[in-house]
């Protein structure tokens, strides 16, 4: 992403500290890059501990570009299943020497959510941002990796489900499997176990350990107080981020009835002057959610209602937290912003999602990471972002958009917010009255519980069959 000039750098720097205090997306330019990737991985498997029983086991692996767009391997997990030999055993994990470097290798122990006869254990292998990425038809080059009982006990291998003493030269092994942004691309697991299955729910409508906030969006107005009472906030005044001088305007915040949903409209306009320019908000008064999965289905538009076009607006599913101070650790924002005219230095329609550790407002310094796609994204997406003790994975209808470091994981509870405003007056100079409209269908928050982008469909679907329109089970800070 280009670079912003020194001025806008700066003007949007004197108003971050505002923007944020408001609840409203700090929008600067991201720092750090993690392209939106799909495709296919085949996972090629060797070992050098060939015997029925080992002091360690040696599973040694490369992982294949077999698709045809280029993949991070940050976004790459790969599991290997044993069986643990006691109930209670521990494991170790070690990396004698990788192509990419044993400190871009990470290897962590799981248990699988269906255990098998000869898997009731998995290591899973990923990946930092500095092992790079897979270009299509590269690998990895050798992965020698180990694991042992942590106390050096034998472990019996020939019933491990992805253990095999013939394979001493690499090959194709699809008892290892290979998940990319949480989707299974290779293998298949013992028991039908998905990658996420650990925190999975089995039934859409079971609250058991992901309390739910869901809202549908159905009130009558801006100043139905079933609103306020259900948990949100519709923003006046002025403030950042955006034109300066223009205003937040509670009355362009309506609901109405589309594809039989009520759904909630975020009208922004301006003739091209300060005064004339309002800017729309809603966001949560709580500051209460953190780890789990969040989800909206959002219309993003790429043109005015009325009124010429041009103007550089910002549509955005975002959630965030208050800086307490310059380059504070504790900072936290996850954002979709869909650009449908540029801004920031791109010329046309561009969607990004980005992962804030802290920013500096004056003079401007930013720690992010961001994913994008330069295309038209006009119409209904279904929204979806998970956050784990290990990554932040960004989901645009159902599809893997983009998935950010645990560098980038919050440490503080965070609000949910939807805004729509205008980065500057550059893009369209008519004075002319014009108009933008962002659409909301609906918003989920299941608390410490990674969804797919199906299972989120599947709970919106049980919550509307069962005729709810809200509820809120999240606990307030």
């Amino acid at each position: 992403m280009s670079t912003p000039p020194p001025t806008s750098r700066r003007a949007r720097a004197a108003l971050a500290v505002t923007a944020l205090l408001a609840g409203t997306a700090l929008t600067a330019l991201p720092a750090g890059t993690a392209s939106a990737a799909d495709g296919d991985l085949a996972v090629q498997y060797r070992t050098s501990a060939t015997g029925a029983v080992a002091d360690q086991s040696e599973p040694w692996l490369k992982v294949r570009n077999t698709g045809s767009t280029t993949v991070p391997l940050s976004q790459v997990r790969i599991r290997y299943y044993f069986t643990a030999d006691a109930p209670d055993a521990a494991h170790r994990f070690a990396c004698s020497w990788a192509v990419r470097g044993c400190s871009a290798v990470t290897g962590t122990f799981g248990t699988p959510a269906h255990p098998t006869a000869t898997a009731d254990r998995y290591l899973e292998i990923g990946f930092t941002a500095a092992a790079g990425s897979l270009a299509p038809g590269a690998d990895t080059g050798d992965m020698q990796l180990r694991f042992h009982r942590s106390t050096w006990q034998p472990l019996r291998q020939s019933d491990d489900h992805s253990f095999s003493g013939d394979r001493t030269a690499y090959a194709d092994w699809d008892r290892v499997t290979a998940h990319l942004g949480g989707e299974t691309v290779w293998g298949a697991a013992p028991g039908g176990e998905e990658p996420t299955d650990p925190t999975d729910p089995t039934d859409p409508t079971d609250p058991g350990g992901g309390r739910t906030l869901f809202d549908d969006f159905d009130y009558a107005s801006h100043t139905d107080p079933d609103l306020s009472a259900h948990g949100w906030r519709v923003r006046s005044g002025s403030g950042g981020p955006g034109v300066p001088g223009a205003t937040w305007d509670p009355s362009r915040v309506t609901f109405a009835s589309s594809g039989g949903q009520s759904v909630m409209n975020l009208r922004s306009s301006s003739a091209g002057t300060a005064a004339s320019t309002v800017h729309t908000e809603v966001l949560t008064r709580d500051m209460k959610f953190k780890n789990g999965t969040y989800a909206a289905r959002v219309r993003f538009s790429d043109t005015p209602v009325h009124g010429p076009d041009g103007d550089r607006v910002v549509q955005t599913f975002f959630t965030i937290n208050d800086l307490t101070a310059p380059m504070a650790d504790d900072y936290a924002e996850y954002d979709f912003e869909y650009l449908p005219n540029g801004g920031w230095g791109e010329p046309a329609n561009i969607l990004y999602t980005t992962s804030w550790e802290t920013y500096h407002p004056d003079p401007w310094q930013a720690v992010n990471q961001h994913s994008e796609s330069r295309r038209s994204f006009a119409g209904w997406h279904d929204l979806v972002v998970t956050i784990d003790d290990r990554a932040i994975t960004y989901y645009v209808d159902g599809r893997l958009f983009g998935t950010h470091d645990a560098a980038y994981l919050p440490e503080r509870p965070m609000s949910i917010n939807f805004n729509q405003w205008l980065i500057d007056l550059e893009g369209q100079t008519s004075t002319t009255p014009r108009a933008y409209d962002q659409q909301v269908d609906y918003v989920l928050h299941v608390k410490d519980r990674v969804l797919t982008p199906a299972q989120v469909s599947a709970r919106v679907d049980a919550l509307r069959s069962a005729g709810t329109s809200f509820v809120d089970e999240v606990p307030a800070p």
